[in-house]
This record gives structure tokens, C-alpha cells and sequence, in this order.
């Protein structure tokens, strides 16, 4: 494992790039040789102290500016976009500059605003140090801070110039986050691949354990196929947003337990719901609906979201990107590999899965 780097290619013409994944890679990866002479690394309080002196090891002939953030969604911040901005006039840097990314999903968000903004685009590479960022939003061009008004609100879609996946970075992972991780895992499972939904299903206590050899492949595949689909919708006019599964629920109990419920939980507890209200209509079997609750909950997610009232669940799934002339549209799984894009008007089938599928104590079975 040590010595074996799996490439995946994002196939977008001349704004292609690679996806290496490996144990050790921010030791032996040549990436940090291609990087121009200005370099800004963007990480947090608690990702640079295990892994950004690493980083800057290599990058000693190179211009250098180390930018920390708080650890958190609340960092997501036009606060801390300014003041990153702030650092890059500082110091001089010019369009030839390059951003890097060292943490999770939130580093990498506004990283790559920042870069997709800053004189109007720069480069930014991604190298993502949790599970939920390794699978799912350092790759794709999804940049994006938070709004007091929902998540994501404020973005653009632009892409990175390479990913570099260490899954040493793995070891040093919560369980809570990790297993925030395989939430996103799972999703690719029922969206797209019936075989790899099987081969979770299969691997389950692998990758509880974190195994090296289950832990590579199962990154290595979400990627396979969020590649795929990003390469035939960049922006999400398509099939991309079926990589939303489980997200429109997901962000408003986020959004209402903001605290407390982190983006991959609330994400299994959104697909619960989405597959329940799909076995409601008929267009999902009890076999499978039982199958993808029973693997999140194999693998230490919440399979109950938490009770609303449905007026609150209606003020922020109305607020989702998908919602089109005032009508939400849900990603629904019709079968285990198999997903569609709806629109729902329906609010009283909504409010019943949402209801069989909550419960007032509902949380991460690892708090």
C-alpha cells in the first residue's frame, strides 16, 4: 500500500485533472514540484498541527503564507473569505499564485471561492484530510460560504488543478467524522452502483476498522463515479444532482440543529427519508429499503432524523438550489443503484415519511 497511488482522471477538456489516492502521498507525492513560485495554504486550528508542517517541508523554496481558520462550518464565513483575501494583498500575490487546501470540506469550499474570486481566478490544488471531503467535495468544482440565510448560498463552480488523497490522513479522524464519511460512501452505492452497495455491504467491518486495502477502494470508487458524473454535468443542469441524495432533507435539519448534527448525519438521516417516502409510493421495495437502512446503521450513522414541525422543514428545503419555480425536487432512490430527480408538490407524503422517520432523541449513534 505504501508505494501504490490510484489515478482517476475528471474529464473536463483542458481543464481536466487527476485524482491520486494513496497511503502516504503528502510524503512522496510530486505534486508540490509543479506548484508555482507563490503559494498561499489554507487549513485550520486542527488539521495544520498534524499535517501542514509536513507540507511545508515541501515547499521550501517557494514563497509561502500558512492562512489558519477556525475548525467548523461557522469558518464557511464572508468573515473569514475578506480576511483571507486580506493575506493575499498583503503579501503580494499575483495571478501566477497558487491556493492549496490541507482539511475537510470547509477548507476546501473556501479555498477554492477564494480562488475562483481572487483576480478573478487563481489555481487551487485540494488535499483533503477527511473522509466526507475525500469522497465527495474536493472533488467536482464546488466551491461555496454560507449565508445567514442556508449553506452554500454564495459560490461558484471552479475547478482544482489536481486532488492529492492521503488515506494516512484517515488515522488521525474522529469516529464521528469518519464515519460522516461513509455516509457519502454509501450514496454512491444507491445512486449508481448496485455492486458497490453490495460490496459495502460485504466490507462493512472492514471498514469500521479503517483497513487500508477496503478504505482504498471504497474512496477510489466514489470518486470513480463522482468523476463520471461530473464530467457530464459540470454545473448541475442534470444527473449531477442526483449526487444530492438525501441533501435537501439533510440541509434543513442541519440548518435547524446547526450545533449539533454534523453534514454526513444529517445526510443519512435524509436519505432514511427520501427511501421511506419511496417505499410509501410503491417504488421502492421493503428488501431494499431495510438493505440501506440497516448498512447506515452498520456503520454508525443516524437512520432517524430529528422531529420538526413540517412548516419548519418546508422554510429550509425551500431554500435548496433544486427548487425550481417555487417547487422543491427531491432525489428519490427508485432502487439500490438506481436514483431520480422529482418534483414534489405533495407535502402531506413528505410530512408522513418525515414523521414515520423521525424521532425526538435522534442522533449519531456515536455522541
Amino acid at each position: 500500500m505504501q508505494n501504490t497511488t490510484q489515478q482517476i482522471i475528471v474529464g473536463l477538456g483542458e481543464r481536466s485533472y487527476p485524482i491520486d489516492i494513496g497511503a502516504g502521498l503528502l510524503s512522496r507525492t510530486p505534486l508540490f514540484e509543479q506548484l508555482p513560485q507563490q503559494v498561499l495554504l489554507l487549513s485550520n486550528t486542527v488539521v495544520d498541527p498534524l499535517y501542514g508542517d509536513q507540507v511545508r517541508a515541501k515547499l521550501e523554496q517557494h514563497t509561502l503564507v500558512t492562512h489558519l481558520i477556525e475548525d467548523g462550518e461557522s469558518a464557511k464565513s464572508f468573515t473569514n473569505f475578506e480576511a483571507i483575501i486580506d493575506t493575499l494583498i498583503r503579501h503580494n500575490f499575483n495571478r501566477d499564485c497558487a491556493i492549496i487546501a490541507l482539511g475537510g470540506g470547509v477548507v476546501g469550499d473556501l479555498a477554492g471561492f477564494v480562488a475562483a474570486t481572487y483576480q478573478r481566478g487563481v489555481a487551487f490544488y485540494q488535499i483533503p484530510t477527511t473522509l466526507l471531503a475525500q469522497v465527495d467535495s474536493s472533488v467536482g468544482g464546488k466551491t461555496a460560504i454560507n449565508h445567514t440565510g442556508g449553506k452554500n448560498l454564495v459560490g461558484a463552480f471552479y475547478q482544482p488543478q489536481a486532488v492529492l488523497i492521503d488515506t494516512d490522513c484517515l488515522k488521525t479522524l474522529n469516529a464521528r467524522d469518519y464515519a460522516c464519511g461513509l455516509a457519502e460512501v454509501v450514496k454512491y452505492g444507491i445512486i449508481a452502483d448496485a455492486e458497490f452497495f453490495a460490496w459495502l455491504e460485504a466490507h462493512q467491518n472492514e471498514l469500521n476498522k479503517r483497513d487500508a486495502a477496503a478504505l482504498t477502494y471504497a474512496i477510489q470508487r466514489s470518486c470513480e463515479i463522482k468523476a463520471e458524473v461530473v464530467a457530464a454535468d459540470e454545473r448541475e443542469q442534470s444527473v449531477r444532482a442526483l449526487l444530492n441524495l438525501g441533501h435537501t432533507f439533510g440541509h434543513a435539519i442541519e440548518a435547524a440543529h446547526y450545533e449539533s448534527w454534523r453534514h454526513g448525519e444529517a445526510v443519512a438521516a435524509g436519505t432514511i427519508v427520501a427511501a421511506y417516502l419511496m417505499h410509501q409510493q410503491g417504488r421502492l421495495s421493503s428488501h431494499e429499503f431495510t438493505r440501506i437502512e440497516t448498512l447506515l446503521q452498520q456503520l454508525n450513522l443516524p437512520i432517524r432524523a430529528p422531529e420538526m414541525p413540517l412548516e419548519r422543514w418546508q422554510t429550509f428545503m425551500q431554500r435548496d438550489k433544486k427548487v425550481q419555480a417555487g417547487v422543491v425536487r427531491l432525489v428519490l432512490p427508485t432502487a439500490i443503484g438506481q436514483a431520480c430527480l422529482e418534483p414534489w408538490s405533495d407535502w402531506q407524503a413528505i410530512g408522513n415519511a418525515i414523521a414515520a422517520m423521525s424521532h425526538p432523541e435522534a442522533h449519531s449513534p456515536l455522541l
